[in-house]
This record gives C-alpha cells, structure tokens and sequence, in this order.
C-alpha cells in the first residue's frame, strides 16, 4: 500500500493500481507503519565497517526561559537572588537523559506568518538543584548543564541557574514628570500623584558577574511574622556581567507629591521655530512613612532650558533633563520651587 489519501494505491510486482473497490484487511501490520509522526533515514555506508553519525535537526515545542526570585533584607540594601531555567517540551517525544545546552540571546528566526494553534497541557516537575555552566558562542552565551536531565513529553521542568547572596543594593524613589507643560499654561498638574520605588544592582561579585538571561524577577520581603511577602516583579532583558539590573517593584503608598504651574509667560515669538517660554513649578512631595526618604524629582526639559531660580540646586542628568535630589523628613512634607525658560 503506498497512500489511502483521497483514494486506495496499492504496488504490486509488475504494476500499480488505484481505485481499488471492495474493503482490504490485513492480517498483521506493517513494520514501517508507526503510529507517530517518525524520521526516517536510510543510509549507504561506502566502506567497511562501523562509522560513528551525528543527527542533528531543529524541532518546534521545545522552549525555555529564565525566571529570577529575589528577596530584600529588613533594611532594603541588600538581597537574595536565586535564577533558574524554566524548561517546556511540547514537541511531542520524550528526551531521557539528555544533555541540555541552553543558548541565550536575540537568534534571528525566519517564522511562518500564522502558525498553527497548538494547546497542550503541561505538568511541573520537582526542581533539579544541578547548576548551568556558561560560555560564550558566536554574539550569545550558551548556557550547559553539568549532568543528563530527563524531559518527559508534555512536561515542564526547572534546572538552576544561579546562585547569589548578600548582593548590595540600591533603592530609589523616583518621581517623573512629562514635558508638555513647559510649552503652555495649565496649573493644576495632578494631586497625590504617584512615587515609583525602584531597585538596582551590579550583576558582579560572587555568584553574579555572569551573563543573566532576559526574565522575570520577583521580589519578595520577609514581613514581621517572618513570612516572605510578594512586593513586585519587573522584566529584565539579557544583561552582561558588570552591567545594572534596574528593576521597578511599583509605586509608593505613603510617599506622594502634589504638582502645579504657578506662572507662564511667553516672552518671544511669532512660530513654533522662535518661540521663547518662562514657567514656573511647585512640587510638594509628602512623606507619611516614620522614616525620612529621598526623592529624584525627574524632569524632562524640551528645546533650549535653562533654570532661572530654584529652591535647591539641580543636577543637569542629561541634555534634556533636569534632576533634584529632594529629603522628605519621616511623616512631613518638603516643597520644591523651580522657574525654568525655554527656547525653541
């Protein structure tokens, strides 16, 4: 039998016929006949005797990804940081006892436009503790575990990746500003708007200073009963060794700032090419916490800027961009003045 689609070709010794009538039955089946999708090679060996072959081939449904847990100590300045390897087969075989390799990276893929559907149920296996050792390949890391693995179908798994403790910290509270309101008249800017909390660390020191796949991290603090807490999460992209990992965890609820124009003035112009605008701010920033805190005030500044007066000095952070350094003491309130004059 060589197909039954759209229709019975059966060989025989000396012809093929098709449109064959009636029902066929067999008495046994066919050896080559699998009930899974196979791969199939026939090979001629040349010369005499054994040859070693390698079979290499790319396959859909194998996939991974990293995922970070991290959790901050009482006085938030350093943490734990734990990584592993998230690994998925839904390529419809089982791989025992295979030798995993892990390459990281932004690969160039050519994909088909609309990919078919393909829903499959996954089940989670226990966590292997055997950890990744990574080299450099081509412009990517390849990342290889130390012993064989086993990858059930329909399985997903996780391997460890890295390993770091005490790792130094960085927090901030940072409030950004827009740059619209520098070019019109608007007063208010918004009330009890929102802080954003964020943390940062160097992927160096012991345990870190690897290449750190592009993931999830989720942070976490223990609370006064020691029970870990979930505080954020944010997504990080590939990152070298020595680089820093800025994460931001969400916004403040006890630290606020209340934001307004007290004056404009256009004081030159006749187009959008000429024009020359003065305005002035006030940023009342409050603190409910019991403990004082630092706010970057972040202020994007368009066109030509330059600062006429301001209740505490700035720092210019980059061509457009004005930053303050602002202390809030523990359950008060400090206000930040600024006139700024812009040419365009």
């Amino acid at each position: 039998m060589l197909s039954t689609n759209n229709g019975v070709v059966l060989k025989f010794a000396d012809r093929i016929e098709t449109g064959v009538p009636g029902r066929l039955a067999f008495s046994v089946v066919p050896d080559t006949l699998r009930d899974k999708p196979t791969l199939v090679i026939s090979l001629i060996n040349a010369k005499a005797g054994p040859q070693n072959l390698e079979l290499s081939y790319l396959t859909g449904g194998l996939s991974w990804r990293a995922d970070y847990v991290a959790e901050l100590n009482a006085d938030d300045n350093r943490l734990d940081l734990n990584g592993w390897v998230t690994l998925t087969n839904q390529s419809g075989a089982a791989y025992p006892n295979a030798k995993l390799q892990l390459v990281a990276g932004d690969l160039n893929r050519v994909r088909d436009a609309q990919p078919l559907p393909r829903s499959v149920m996954t089940m989670a296996a226990k966590a292997d503790t055997a950890e990744m050792q990574q080299e450099s390949l081509f412009e990517y890391h390849l990342y290889t575990l130390q012993r064989p693995t086993t990858l059930k179908e329909n399985q997903t798994k996780q391997v460890a990746l890295m390993s770091a403790n005490q790792v130094p910290v960085k927090k901030e509270f940072l409030l950004a500003g827009a740059d619209y309101y520098y070019s019109g008249q608007h007063g208010d800017l918004g009330q009890k708007m929102k802080v954003g909390v964020f943390v940062e660390f160097s992927n160096k020191g012991e345990g870190l200073g690897i290449p750190l796949p592009k993931g999830i991290i989720r942070m976490y603090k223990k609370d006064s009963q020691g029970n870990a807490q979930f505080v954020g999460e944010d997504r990080i992209d590939h990152t070298p060794k020595n680089e820093t990992v800025r994460l931001k965890l969400g916004d403040a609820f006890d630290v606020t700032a209340d934001r307004k124009q007290t004056d404009f003035q256009k004081l030159a112009g006749t187009s959008r090419t000429n024009y020359v605008f003065e305005s002035a701010y006030e940023i009342v920033l409050k603190n409910a916490k019991s403990e004082a805190v630092t706010v970057t005030v972040r202020e994007p500044m368009p066109g030509d800027w330059s600062i006429v007066s301001e209740s505490q000095a700035h720092t210019k952070a980059a061509s457009g961009v004005a930053e303050w350094q602002v202390k809030v003491p523990a359950e008060g309130r400090t206000t930040l003045t600024y006139r700024v004059r812009v040419r365009y």
